[in-house]
């Protein structure tokens, strides 16, 4: 159980609560295990011809201490129980939390289902370990230890005889628990997978009908259920041995005590008070055995559940402010030097990224062009340091970017990726997404910029109209000009644009590109894209090949050396040729 040992300082936090549980334990067993001796005195007084009140007044107690029991079992559940539930919110914010920060890589390794899996079932598992297994263990053994000390008190051989057949459970119980341990760790990554495969298929249900792949969907997801159905049913039926185990072996102790407590009260060893209470000691002690047996279940699906989580929780942020990271810088101005760069996204991948020397001086703009795969996207990304280098120098305002404290440096970045993406929300709130106030004079300034302004006349209830989920009612031209109103909303010192008016026309992109030009004076702007027409007016403009600059130069200068930009744009002027003519 070494995984359930680091909740404990969850439990440090609502000690006092559950401190409070135990003591409120305490007094509801006394209370509890106190009526089966008011019962045996009421039995034994009955041979005295005990009067009537004296009957009432025995009643009456029973009642009063159960009632007592009740109430303080009542509170029991508000602070144990409630403490779980507590302890459960906690760990999810803490889980929630480390997920935000694990770098991108993390998330390219491990599908979305399978994290949902992880925040949703495996804490649901670890919370019953948090609140009942915890309650109904130290219950249990609270129990055991007032009843068997009382049970001695009425007669120790009676007592030894009838808990004879305790051990024999607890090795069924130890036996069970390790195969429920191994089955629940299987049933958990199926979940993770049956997840998954839903996450995707909600997502891509364009493609899917697209495809007409929806009886394939159907039956893909049918496997899995089985799959996930079958390891289910394996654990089942090894919990189905549990109930019927524990009832067999305390109903033995039962028997036990009727064949040799009745030959002692026979003997007049023993009153029939004794026996009765020595029944109803058992019958206390029933509901702790079951509760022992599915505790031992909780807590090894709880073990196994944390182990998972764990794994996640070690999981190493990367990208985090260092001890390098100077916290007096409150801002940037826009200057990025590369300096002799390297990058690769493992260490046993090759460099991405080979020697890049490069100056972007402030309130530029850099286009960077090149093929399909040659370390346009990369290199952007590690100015927003989504990635760390491997190699080299990478500055900005002559500040080495691991001393820039991360959120000082991504609060002036303004990042327009390849892939758009919208909430589901309102089209104001997506625009403001970055911004801490609502203002829609700014949603207005910045949507004209993108050109998004006109479309949005059009929309019924204008930038208060709901995106369906990733902005699934918006044209792929109006996501682009969302995501770029977005950027432009939180004022960035650097605009980084990765081929983000693919999907948008010749001329709404120009009329943007002016517009930025206004916008963006003093501040520092770097596009990519695969149209010549869009990169021809930058101050500088680089040509990755290999994952090293193989060009560089203004757009009339590059098209003089007759390399790699000089073919794409004679390409690209043919390519409009044909469609002139077409």
């Amino acid at each position: 159980m070494g995984s359930l040992s680091h909740l404990n300082k969850y439990f440090k936090r609502y000690k006092s609560k559950i401190f409070l549980g135990m003591l409120f334990i305490l007094v509801s067993n006394a209370a509890q295990v106190y009526i089966p001796l008011l019962i045996r005195d009421g039995i034994d007084a009955l041979k005295n011809n005990v009067s009537m009140d004296s009957i009432i007044n025995t009643a009456l107690l029973i009642v009063g201490f159960a009632l007592i029991s009740g109430v303080f079992r009542f509170l029991i559940r508000q602070t144990v129980i409630v403490s779980s539930w507590q302890i459960e919110y906690d760990l999810r914010l803490d889980f929630w939390s480390h997920i935000q920060k694990l770098p991108l890589r993390f998330f390219q390794n491990n599908s979305t289902g399978n994290i949902m899996a992880h925040a949703t079932n495996d804490i649901t598992a670890v919370r019953m370990y948090l609140g009942p297994a915890v309650m109904y263990s130290a219950d249990t053994i609270v129990k055991y230890v007032i009843v068997i000390a009382i049970m001695i008190t009425l007669s120790p051989w009676l007592t030894l005889y009838s808990l004879l057949p305790l051990p024999i459970l607890s090795y069924f119980v130890y036996k069970l628990s390790k195969k429920i341990h191994k089955k629940f760790t299987l049933i958990q990554e199926k979940f993770s997978e049956l997840t998954t495969k839903a996450q995707e298929s909600f997502s891509g249900i364009r493609v899917v009908k697209s495809y007409v792949r929806e009886q394939s969907e159907i039956e893909s997801f049918t496997k899995l259920s089985s799959e996930y159905l079958d390891r289910t049913m394996d654990k089942v039926r090894i919990q189905a041995l549990f109930m019927p185990l524990l009832f067999l072996i305390t109903g033995t102790s039962i028997i036990i005590v009727i064949l040799v407590g009745g030959n002692m009260v026979i003997n007049g060893s023993l009153t029939l008070g004794d026996m009765v209470a020595f029944i109803s000691y058992l019958g206390l002690l029933i509901w702790p055995t079951i509760a022992f047996g599915w505790v031992a279940n909780i807590i090894q699906q709880a073990d196994a559940s944390m182990k998972r989580l764990r794994k996640i929780m070690s999981e190493e942020r990367e990208i985090e402010d260092t001890s390098k990271t100077s916290f007096q810088i409150n801002g940037i101005s826009g200057r990025v030097e590369f300096e002799n760069v390297k990058f690769r996204y493992n260490d046993n991948l090759p460099d991405v990224l080979k020697e890049i020397n490069l100056a972007i001086p402030e309130g530029t703009t850099l286009a960077v062009v090149g093929h399909t795969g040659e370390g346009k996207s990369t290199l952007v990304n590690l100015i927003a340091r989504l990635y760390d280098i491997t190699g080299g120098k990478l500055k900005i305002d002559g500040y080495e970017i691991d001393s820039i404290p991360l959120k000082i440096l991504r609060e002036n970045i303004g990042f327009v990726s390849q892939e758009t993406f919208l909430f589901s929300d309102t089209l104001a709130n997506n625009i403001l997404y970055g911004v801490r106030n609502k203002d829609m004079s700014l949603v207005e300034k910045v949507s004209a910029i993108s050109k998004l302004d006109k479309d949005v006349e059009s929309f019924p209830a204008k930038y208060e109209t709901i995106l369906g989920e990733r902005g699934i009612t918006l044209s792929g031209g109006q996501k682009q000009r969302t995501c770029l109103a977005r950027a432009l909303a939180i004022d960035p010192k650097i605009l980084i644009l990765d081929d983000s008016f693919s999907a948008v026309d010749t001329n709404t992109e120009e009329e943007i590109l002016g517009n930025l030009k206004e916008f963006m004076k003093g501040r520092t702007s770097i596009i990519i894209s695969h149209r010549i027409s869009t990169v021809k007016d930058a101050d500088n403009i680089i040509v990755l090949d290999k994952g090293e600059i193989a060009e560089q130069g203004t757009h009339d200068e590059l098209v003089a050396t007759d390399g790699i930009y000089a073919d794409l744009h004679y390409k690209q002027l043919l390519e409009e040729e044909l469609k002139e003519l077409n």
